[in-house]
């Protein structure tokens, strides 16, 4: 049953897509270019080839395909995706003012004919015409004689047709990969530091402005490679946190592919050390390898474990999409014999969790996952699949705070979603 609702998803999607790539061929394509001519027959052939890297991208990895062919696809066939959306929506919008526009440049050339007819209508000289004659059709001029007839209506010009057909496109095609193309200048810079103060009832004195760099959703892959894993490296440190947390979807790939890329993560620098727990996506990558390479380069994986930091227990659970593998969370085994009067800070992927650690006491749930919606309106689904979809929240004793995260999964591109570091400030109410 599993994959015969796997099999109806996939042809639904392809299905819509097909119809979206058809509707962006019309619009960009059939009614902007003269059948039979060169732009026709590039329009067409980047219609079918387009979808076609983007399908390739998104299997490539899954199938087993080198690395090399990933990069290769990646780019154009991610960015495509993204694309699609924007061009889509730019479209949708330019429906509404296609009739607006037709209709004044149809005014336009109405007045133009009704004053070239009026223009061959009057005299040259007034002086010269004949005095009027008697009798009620006598006393009309030639021009209220043309006015009152109506004329026969014109078909539209082909011209303005094109022209409004052109004029839409055009502004769509420039608002849609306009915005594609500042949502990946936004990735490609790196992620801007977030700061916020979280007050915790029970942090004594001695920890109040502990700072913690919380850092989610690298997604280190075909595109965002070790450069981007540098300028993380670079924020964070600049920030000089007292703890750093990566709190999942490190990576989306294997070691053995993106083992160099996440090198310089072992030149992360605070004074209590960096701390990693797993997202979901290194459950498609290998997650105990994962495990063990971030040992290496120095950081400490809580696998549903806890350590004692100056006044609060730091605890870490492993993403729930290990619960396939027998490795899911496990908050008893982390915080179950913990001493409930010390405050207690939980790093977990994923903000669903957050009523597993009301249950046990847990005083600020840091989370990933939800990338802010990453492209608006993605924001929207975010906030309706997750209990908080960005930002500081409070369950019951419980606060949750979810960072955006600092990459970007599939297309390289963020819109309304800004990639961040979050420096979580703790605050003591005794201080």
């Amino acid at each position: 049953m599993a994959v015969a609702g796997l099999a109806v998803m996939v042809v639904v999607v392809l299905a819509l897509l097909a119809v979206v790539h058809r509707y962006l061929w019309r619009r960009f394509v059939g009614d902007t270019t003269v059948e039979g001519g060169v732009p026709r027959r590039i329009g067409t052939v980047a219609a079918y080839a387009l979808p076609l890297l983007s399908v390739g991208a998104l299997v490539a990895g899954r199938a087993g395909a080198p690395f090399w062919l990933q990069r290769v696809l990646a780019w154009p066939g991610y960015l495509w995706l993204a694309a699609v959306l924007y061009l889509t929506l730019a479209l949708l919008v330019g429906e509404a003012v296609r009739p607006l526009l037709r209709r004044a440049l149809a005014a336009r050339a109405n007045r133009a004919e009704a004053a070239r007819i009026a223009e061959r209508a009057e005299p040259a000289d007034r002086r010269e015409l004949p005095a009027p004659a008697a009798g009620p059709a006598a006393a009309q001029g030639p021009a209220t004689l043309l006015a009152e007839t109506p004329a026969p209506p014109r078909p539209e010009p082909p011209s303005r047709r094109l022209f409004v057909a052109r004029a839409v496109g055009g502004a769509a095609a420039v608002a849609g990969l306009g915005t594609v193309g500042y949502g990946t200048y936004g990735v490609l810079r790196g992620p801007r530091v977030k700061r916020i103060t979280v007050p915790l009832a029970k942090l004594p004195r001695a920890a109040h402005g502990f700072r913690i760099a919380v850092v989610s959703d690298i997604h280190l892959g075909p595109i965002l490679g070790r450069a981007h894993t540098q300028r993380i490296v670079d924020t964070v440190n600049r920030t000089q946190p007292d703890l750093i947390a990566v709190v999942g979807d490190l990576v989306d790939g294997t070691v053995a592919d993106l083992g160099t890329a996440a090198e310089p993560l072992a030149r992360l620098r605070s004074r209590h050390g960096a701390f990693f727990v797993t997202g979901n996506h290194e459950y498609y990558s290998g997650a105990a390898a994962w495990v063990d390479k971030v040992r290496e380069l120095g950081l400490h994986p809580l696998e549903n474990a806890r350590v004692e930091i100056g006044g609060f227990d730091l605890a870490g659970v492993n993403d729930v999409a290990g619960e396939s593998e027998g490795q899911g969370p496990d908050f008893a085994r982390a915080l179950g014999d913990r001493d409930r009067a010390r405050a207690a800070v939980l790093l977990a992927h994923q903000p669903v969790v957050i009523h597993d650690a009301v249950a046990h006491g847990v005083d600020l749930q840091l989370s990933g996952h939800t990338h802010g919606g990453q492209l608006w309106p993605g924001n929207y689904l975010a906030d309706l699949a997750n209990p908080t979809g960005a930002g500081l929240d409070r369950y019951g004793d419980t606060q949750l705070y979810v960072t955006r995260g600092a990459g970007a999964w599939g297309p390289p591109v963020r819109v309304g979603a800004p990639s961040d570091i979050t420096v979580v400030e703790l605050a003591s109410l005794r201080a």
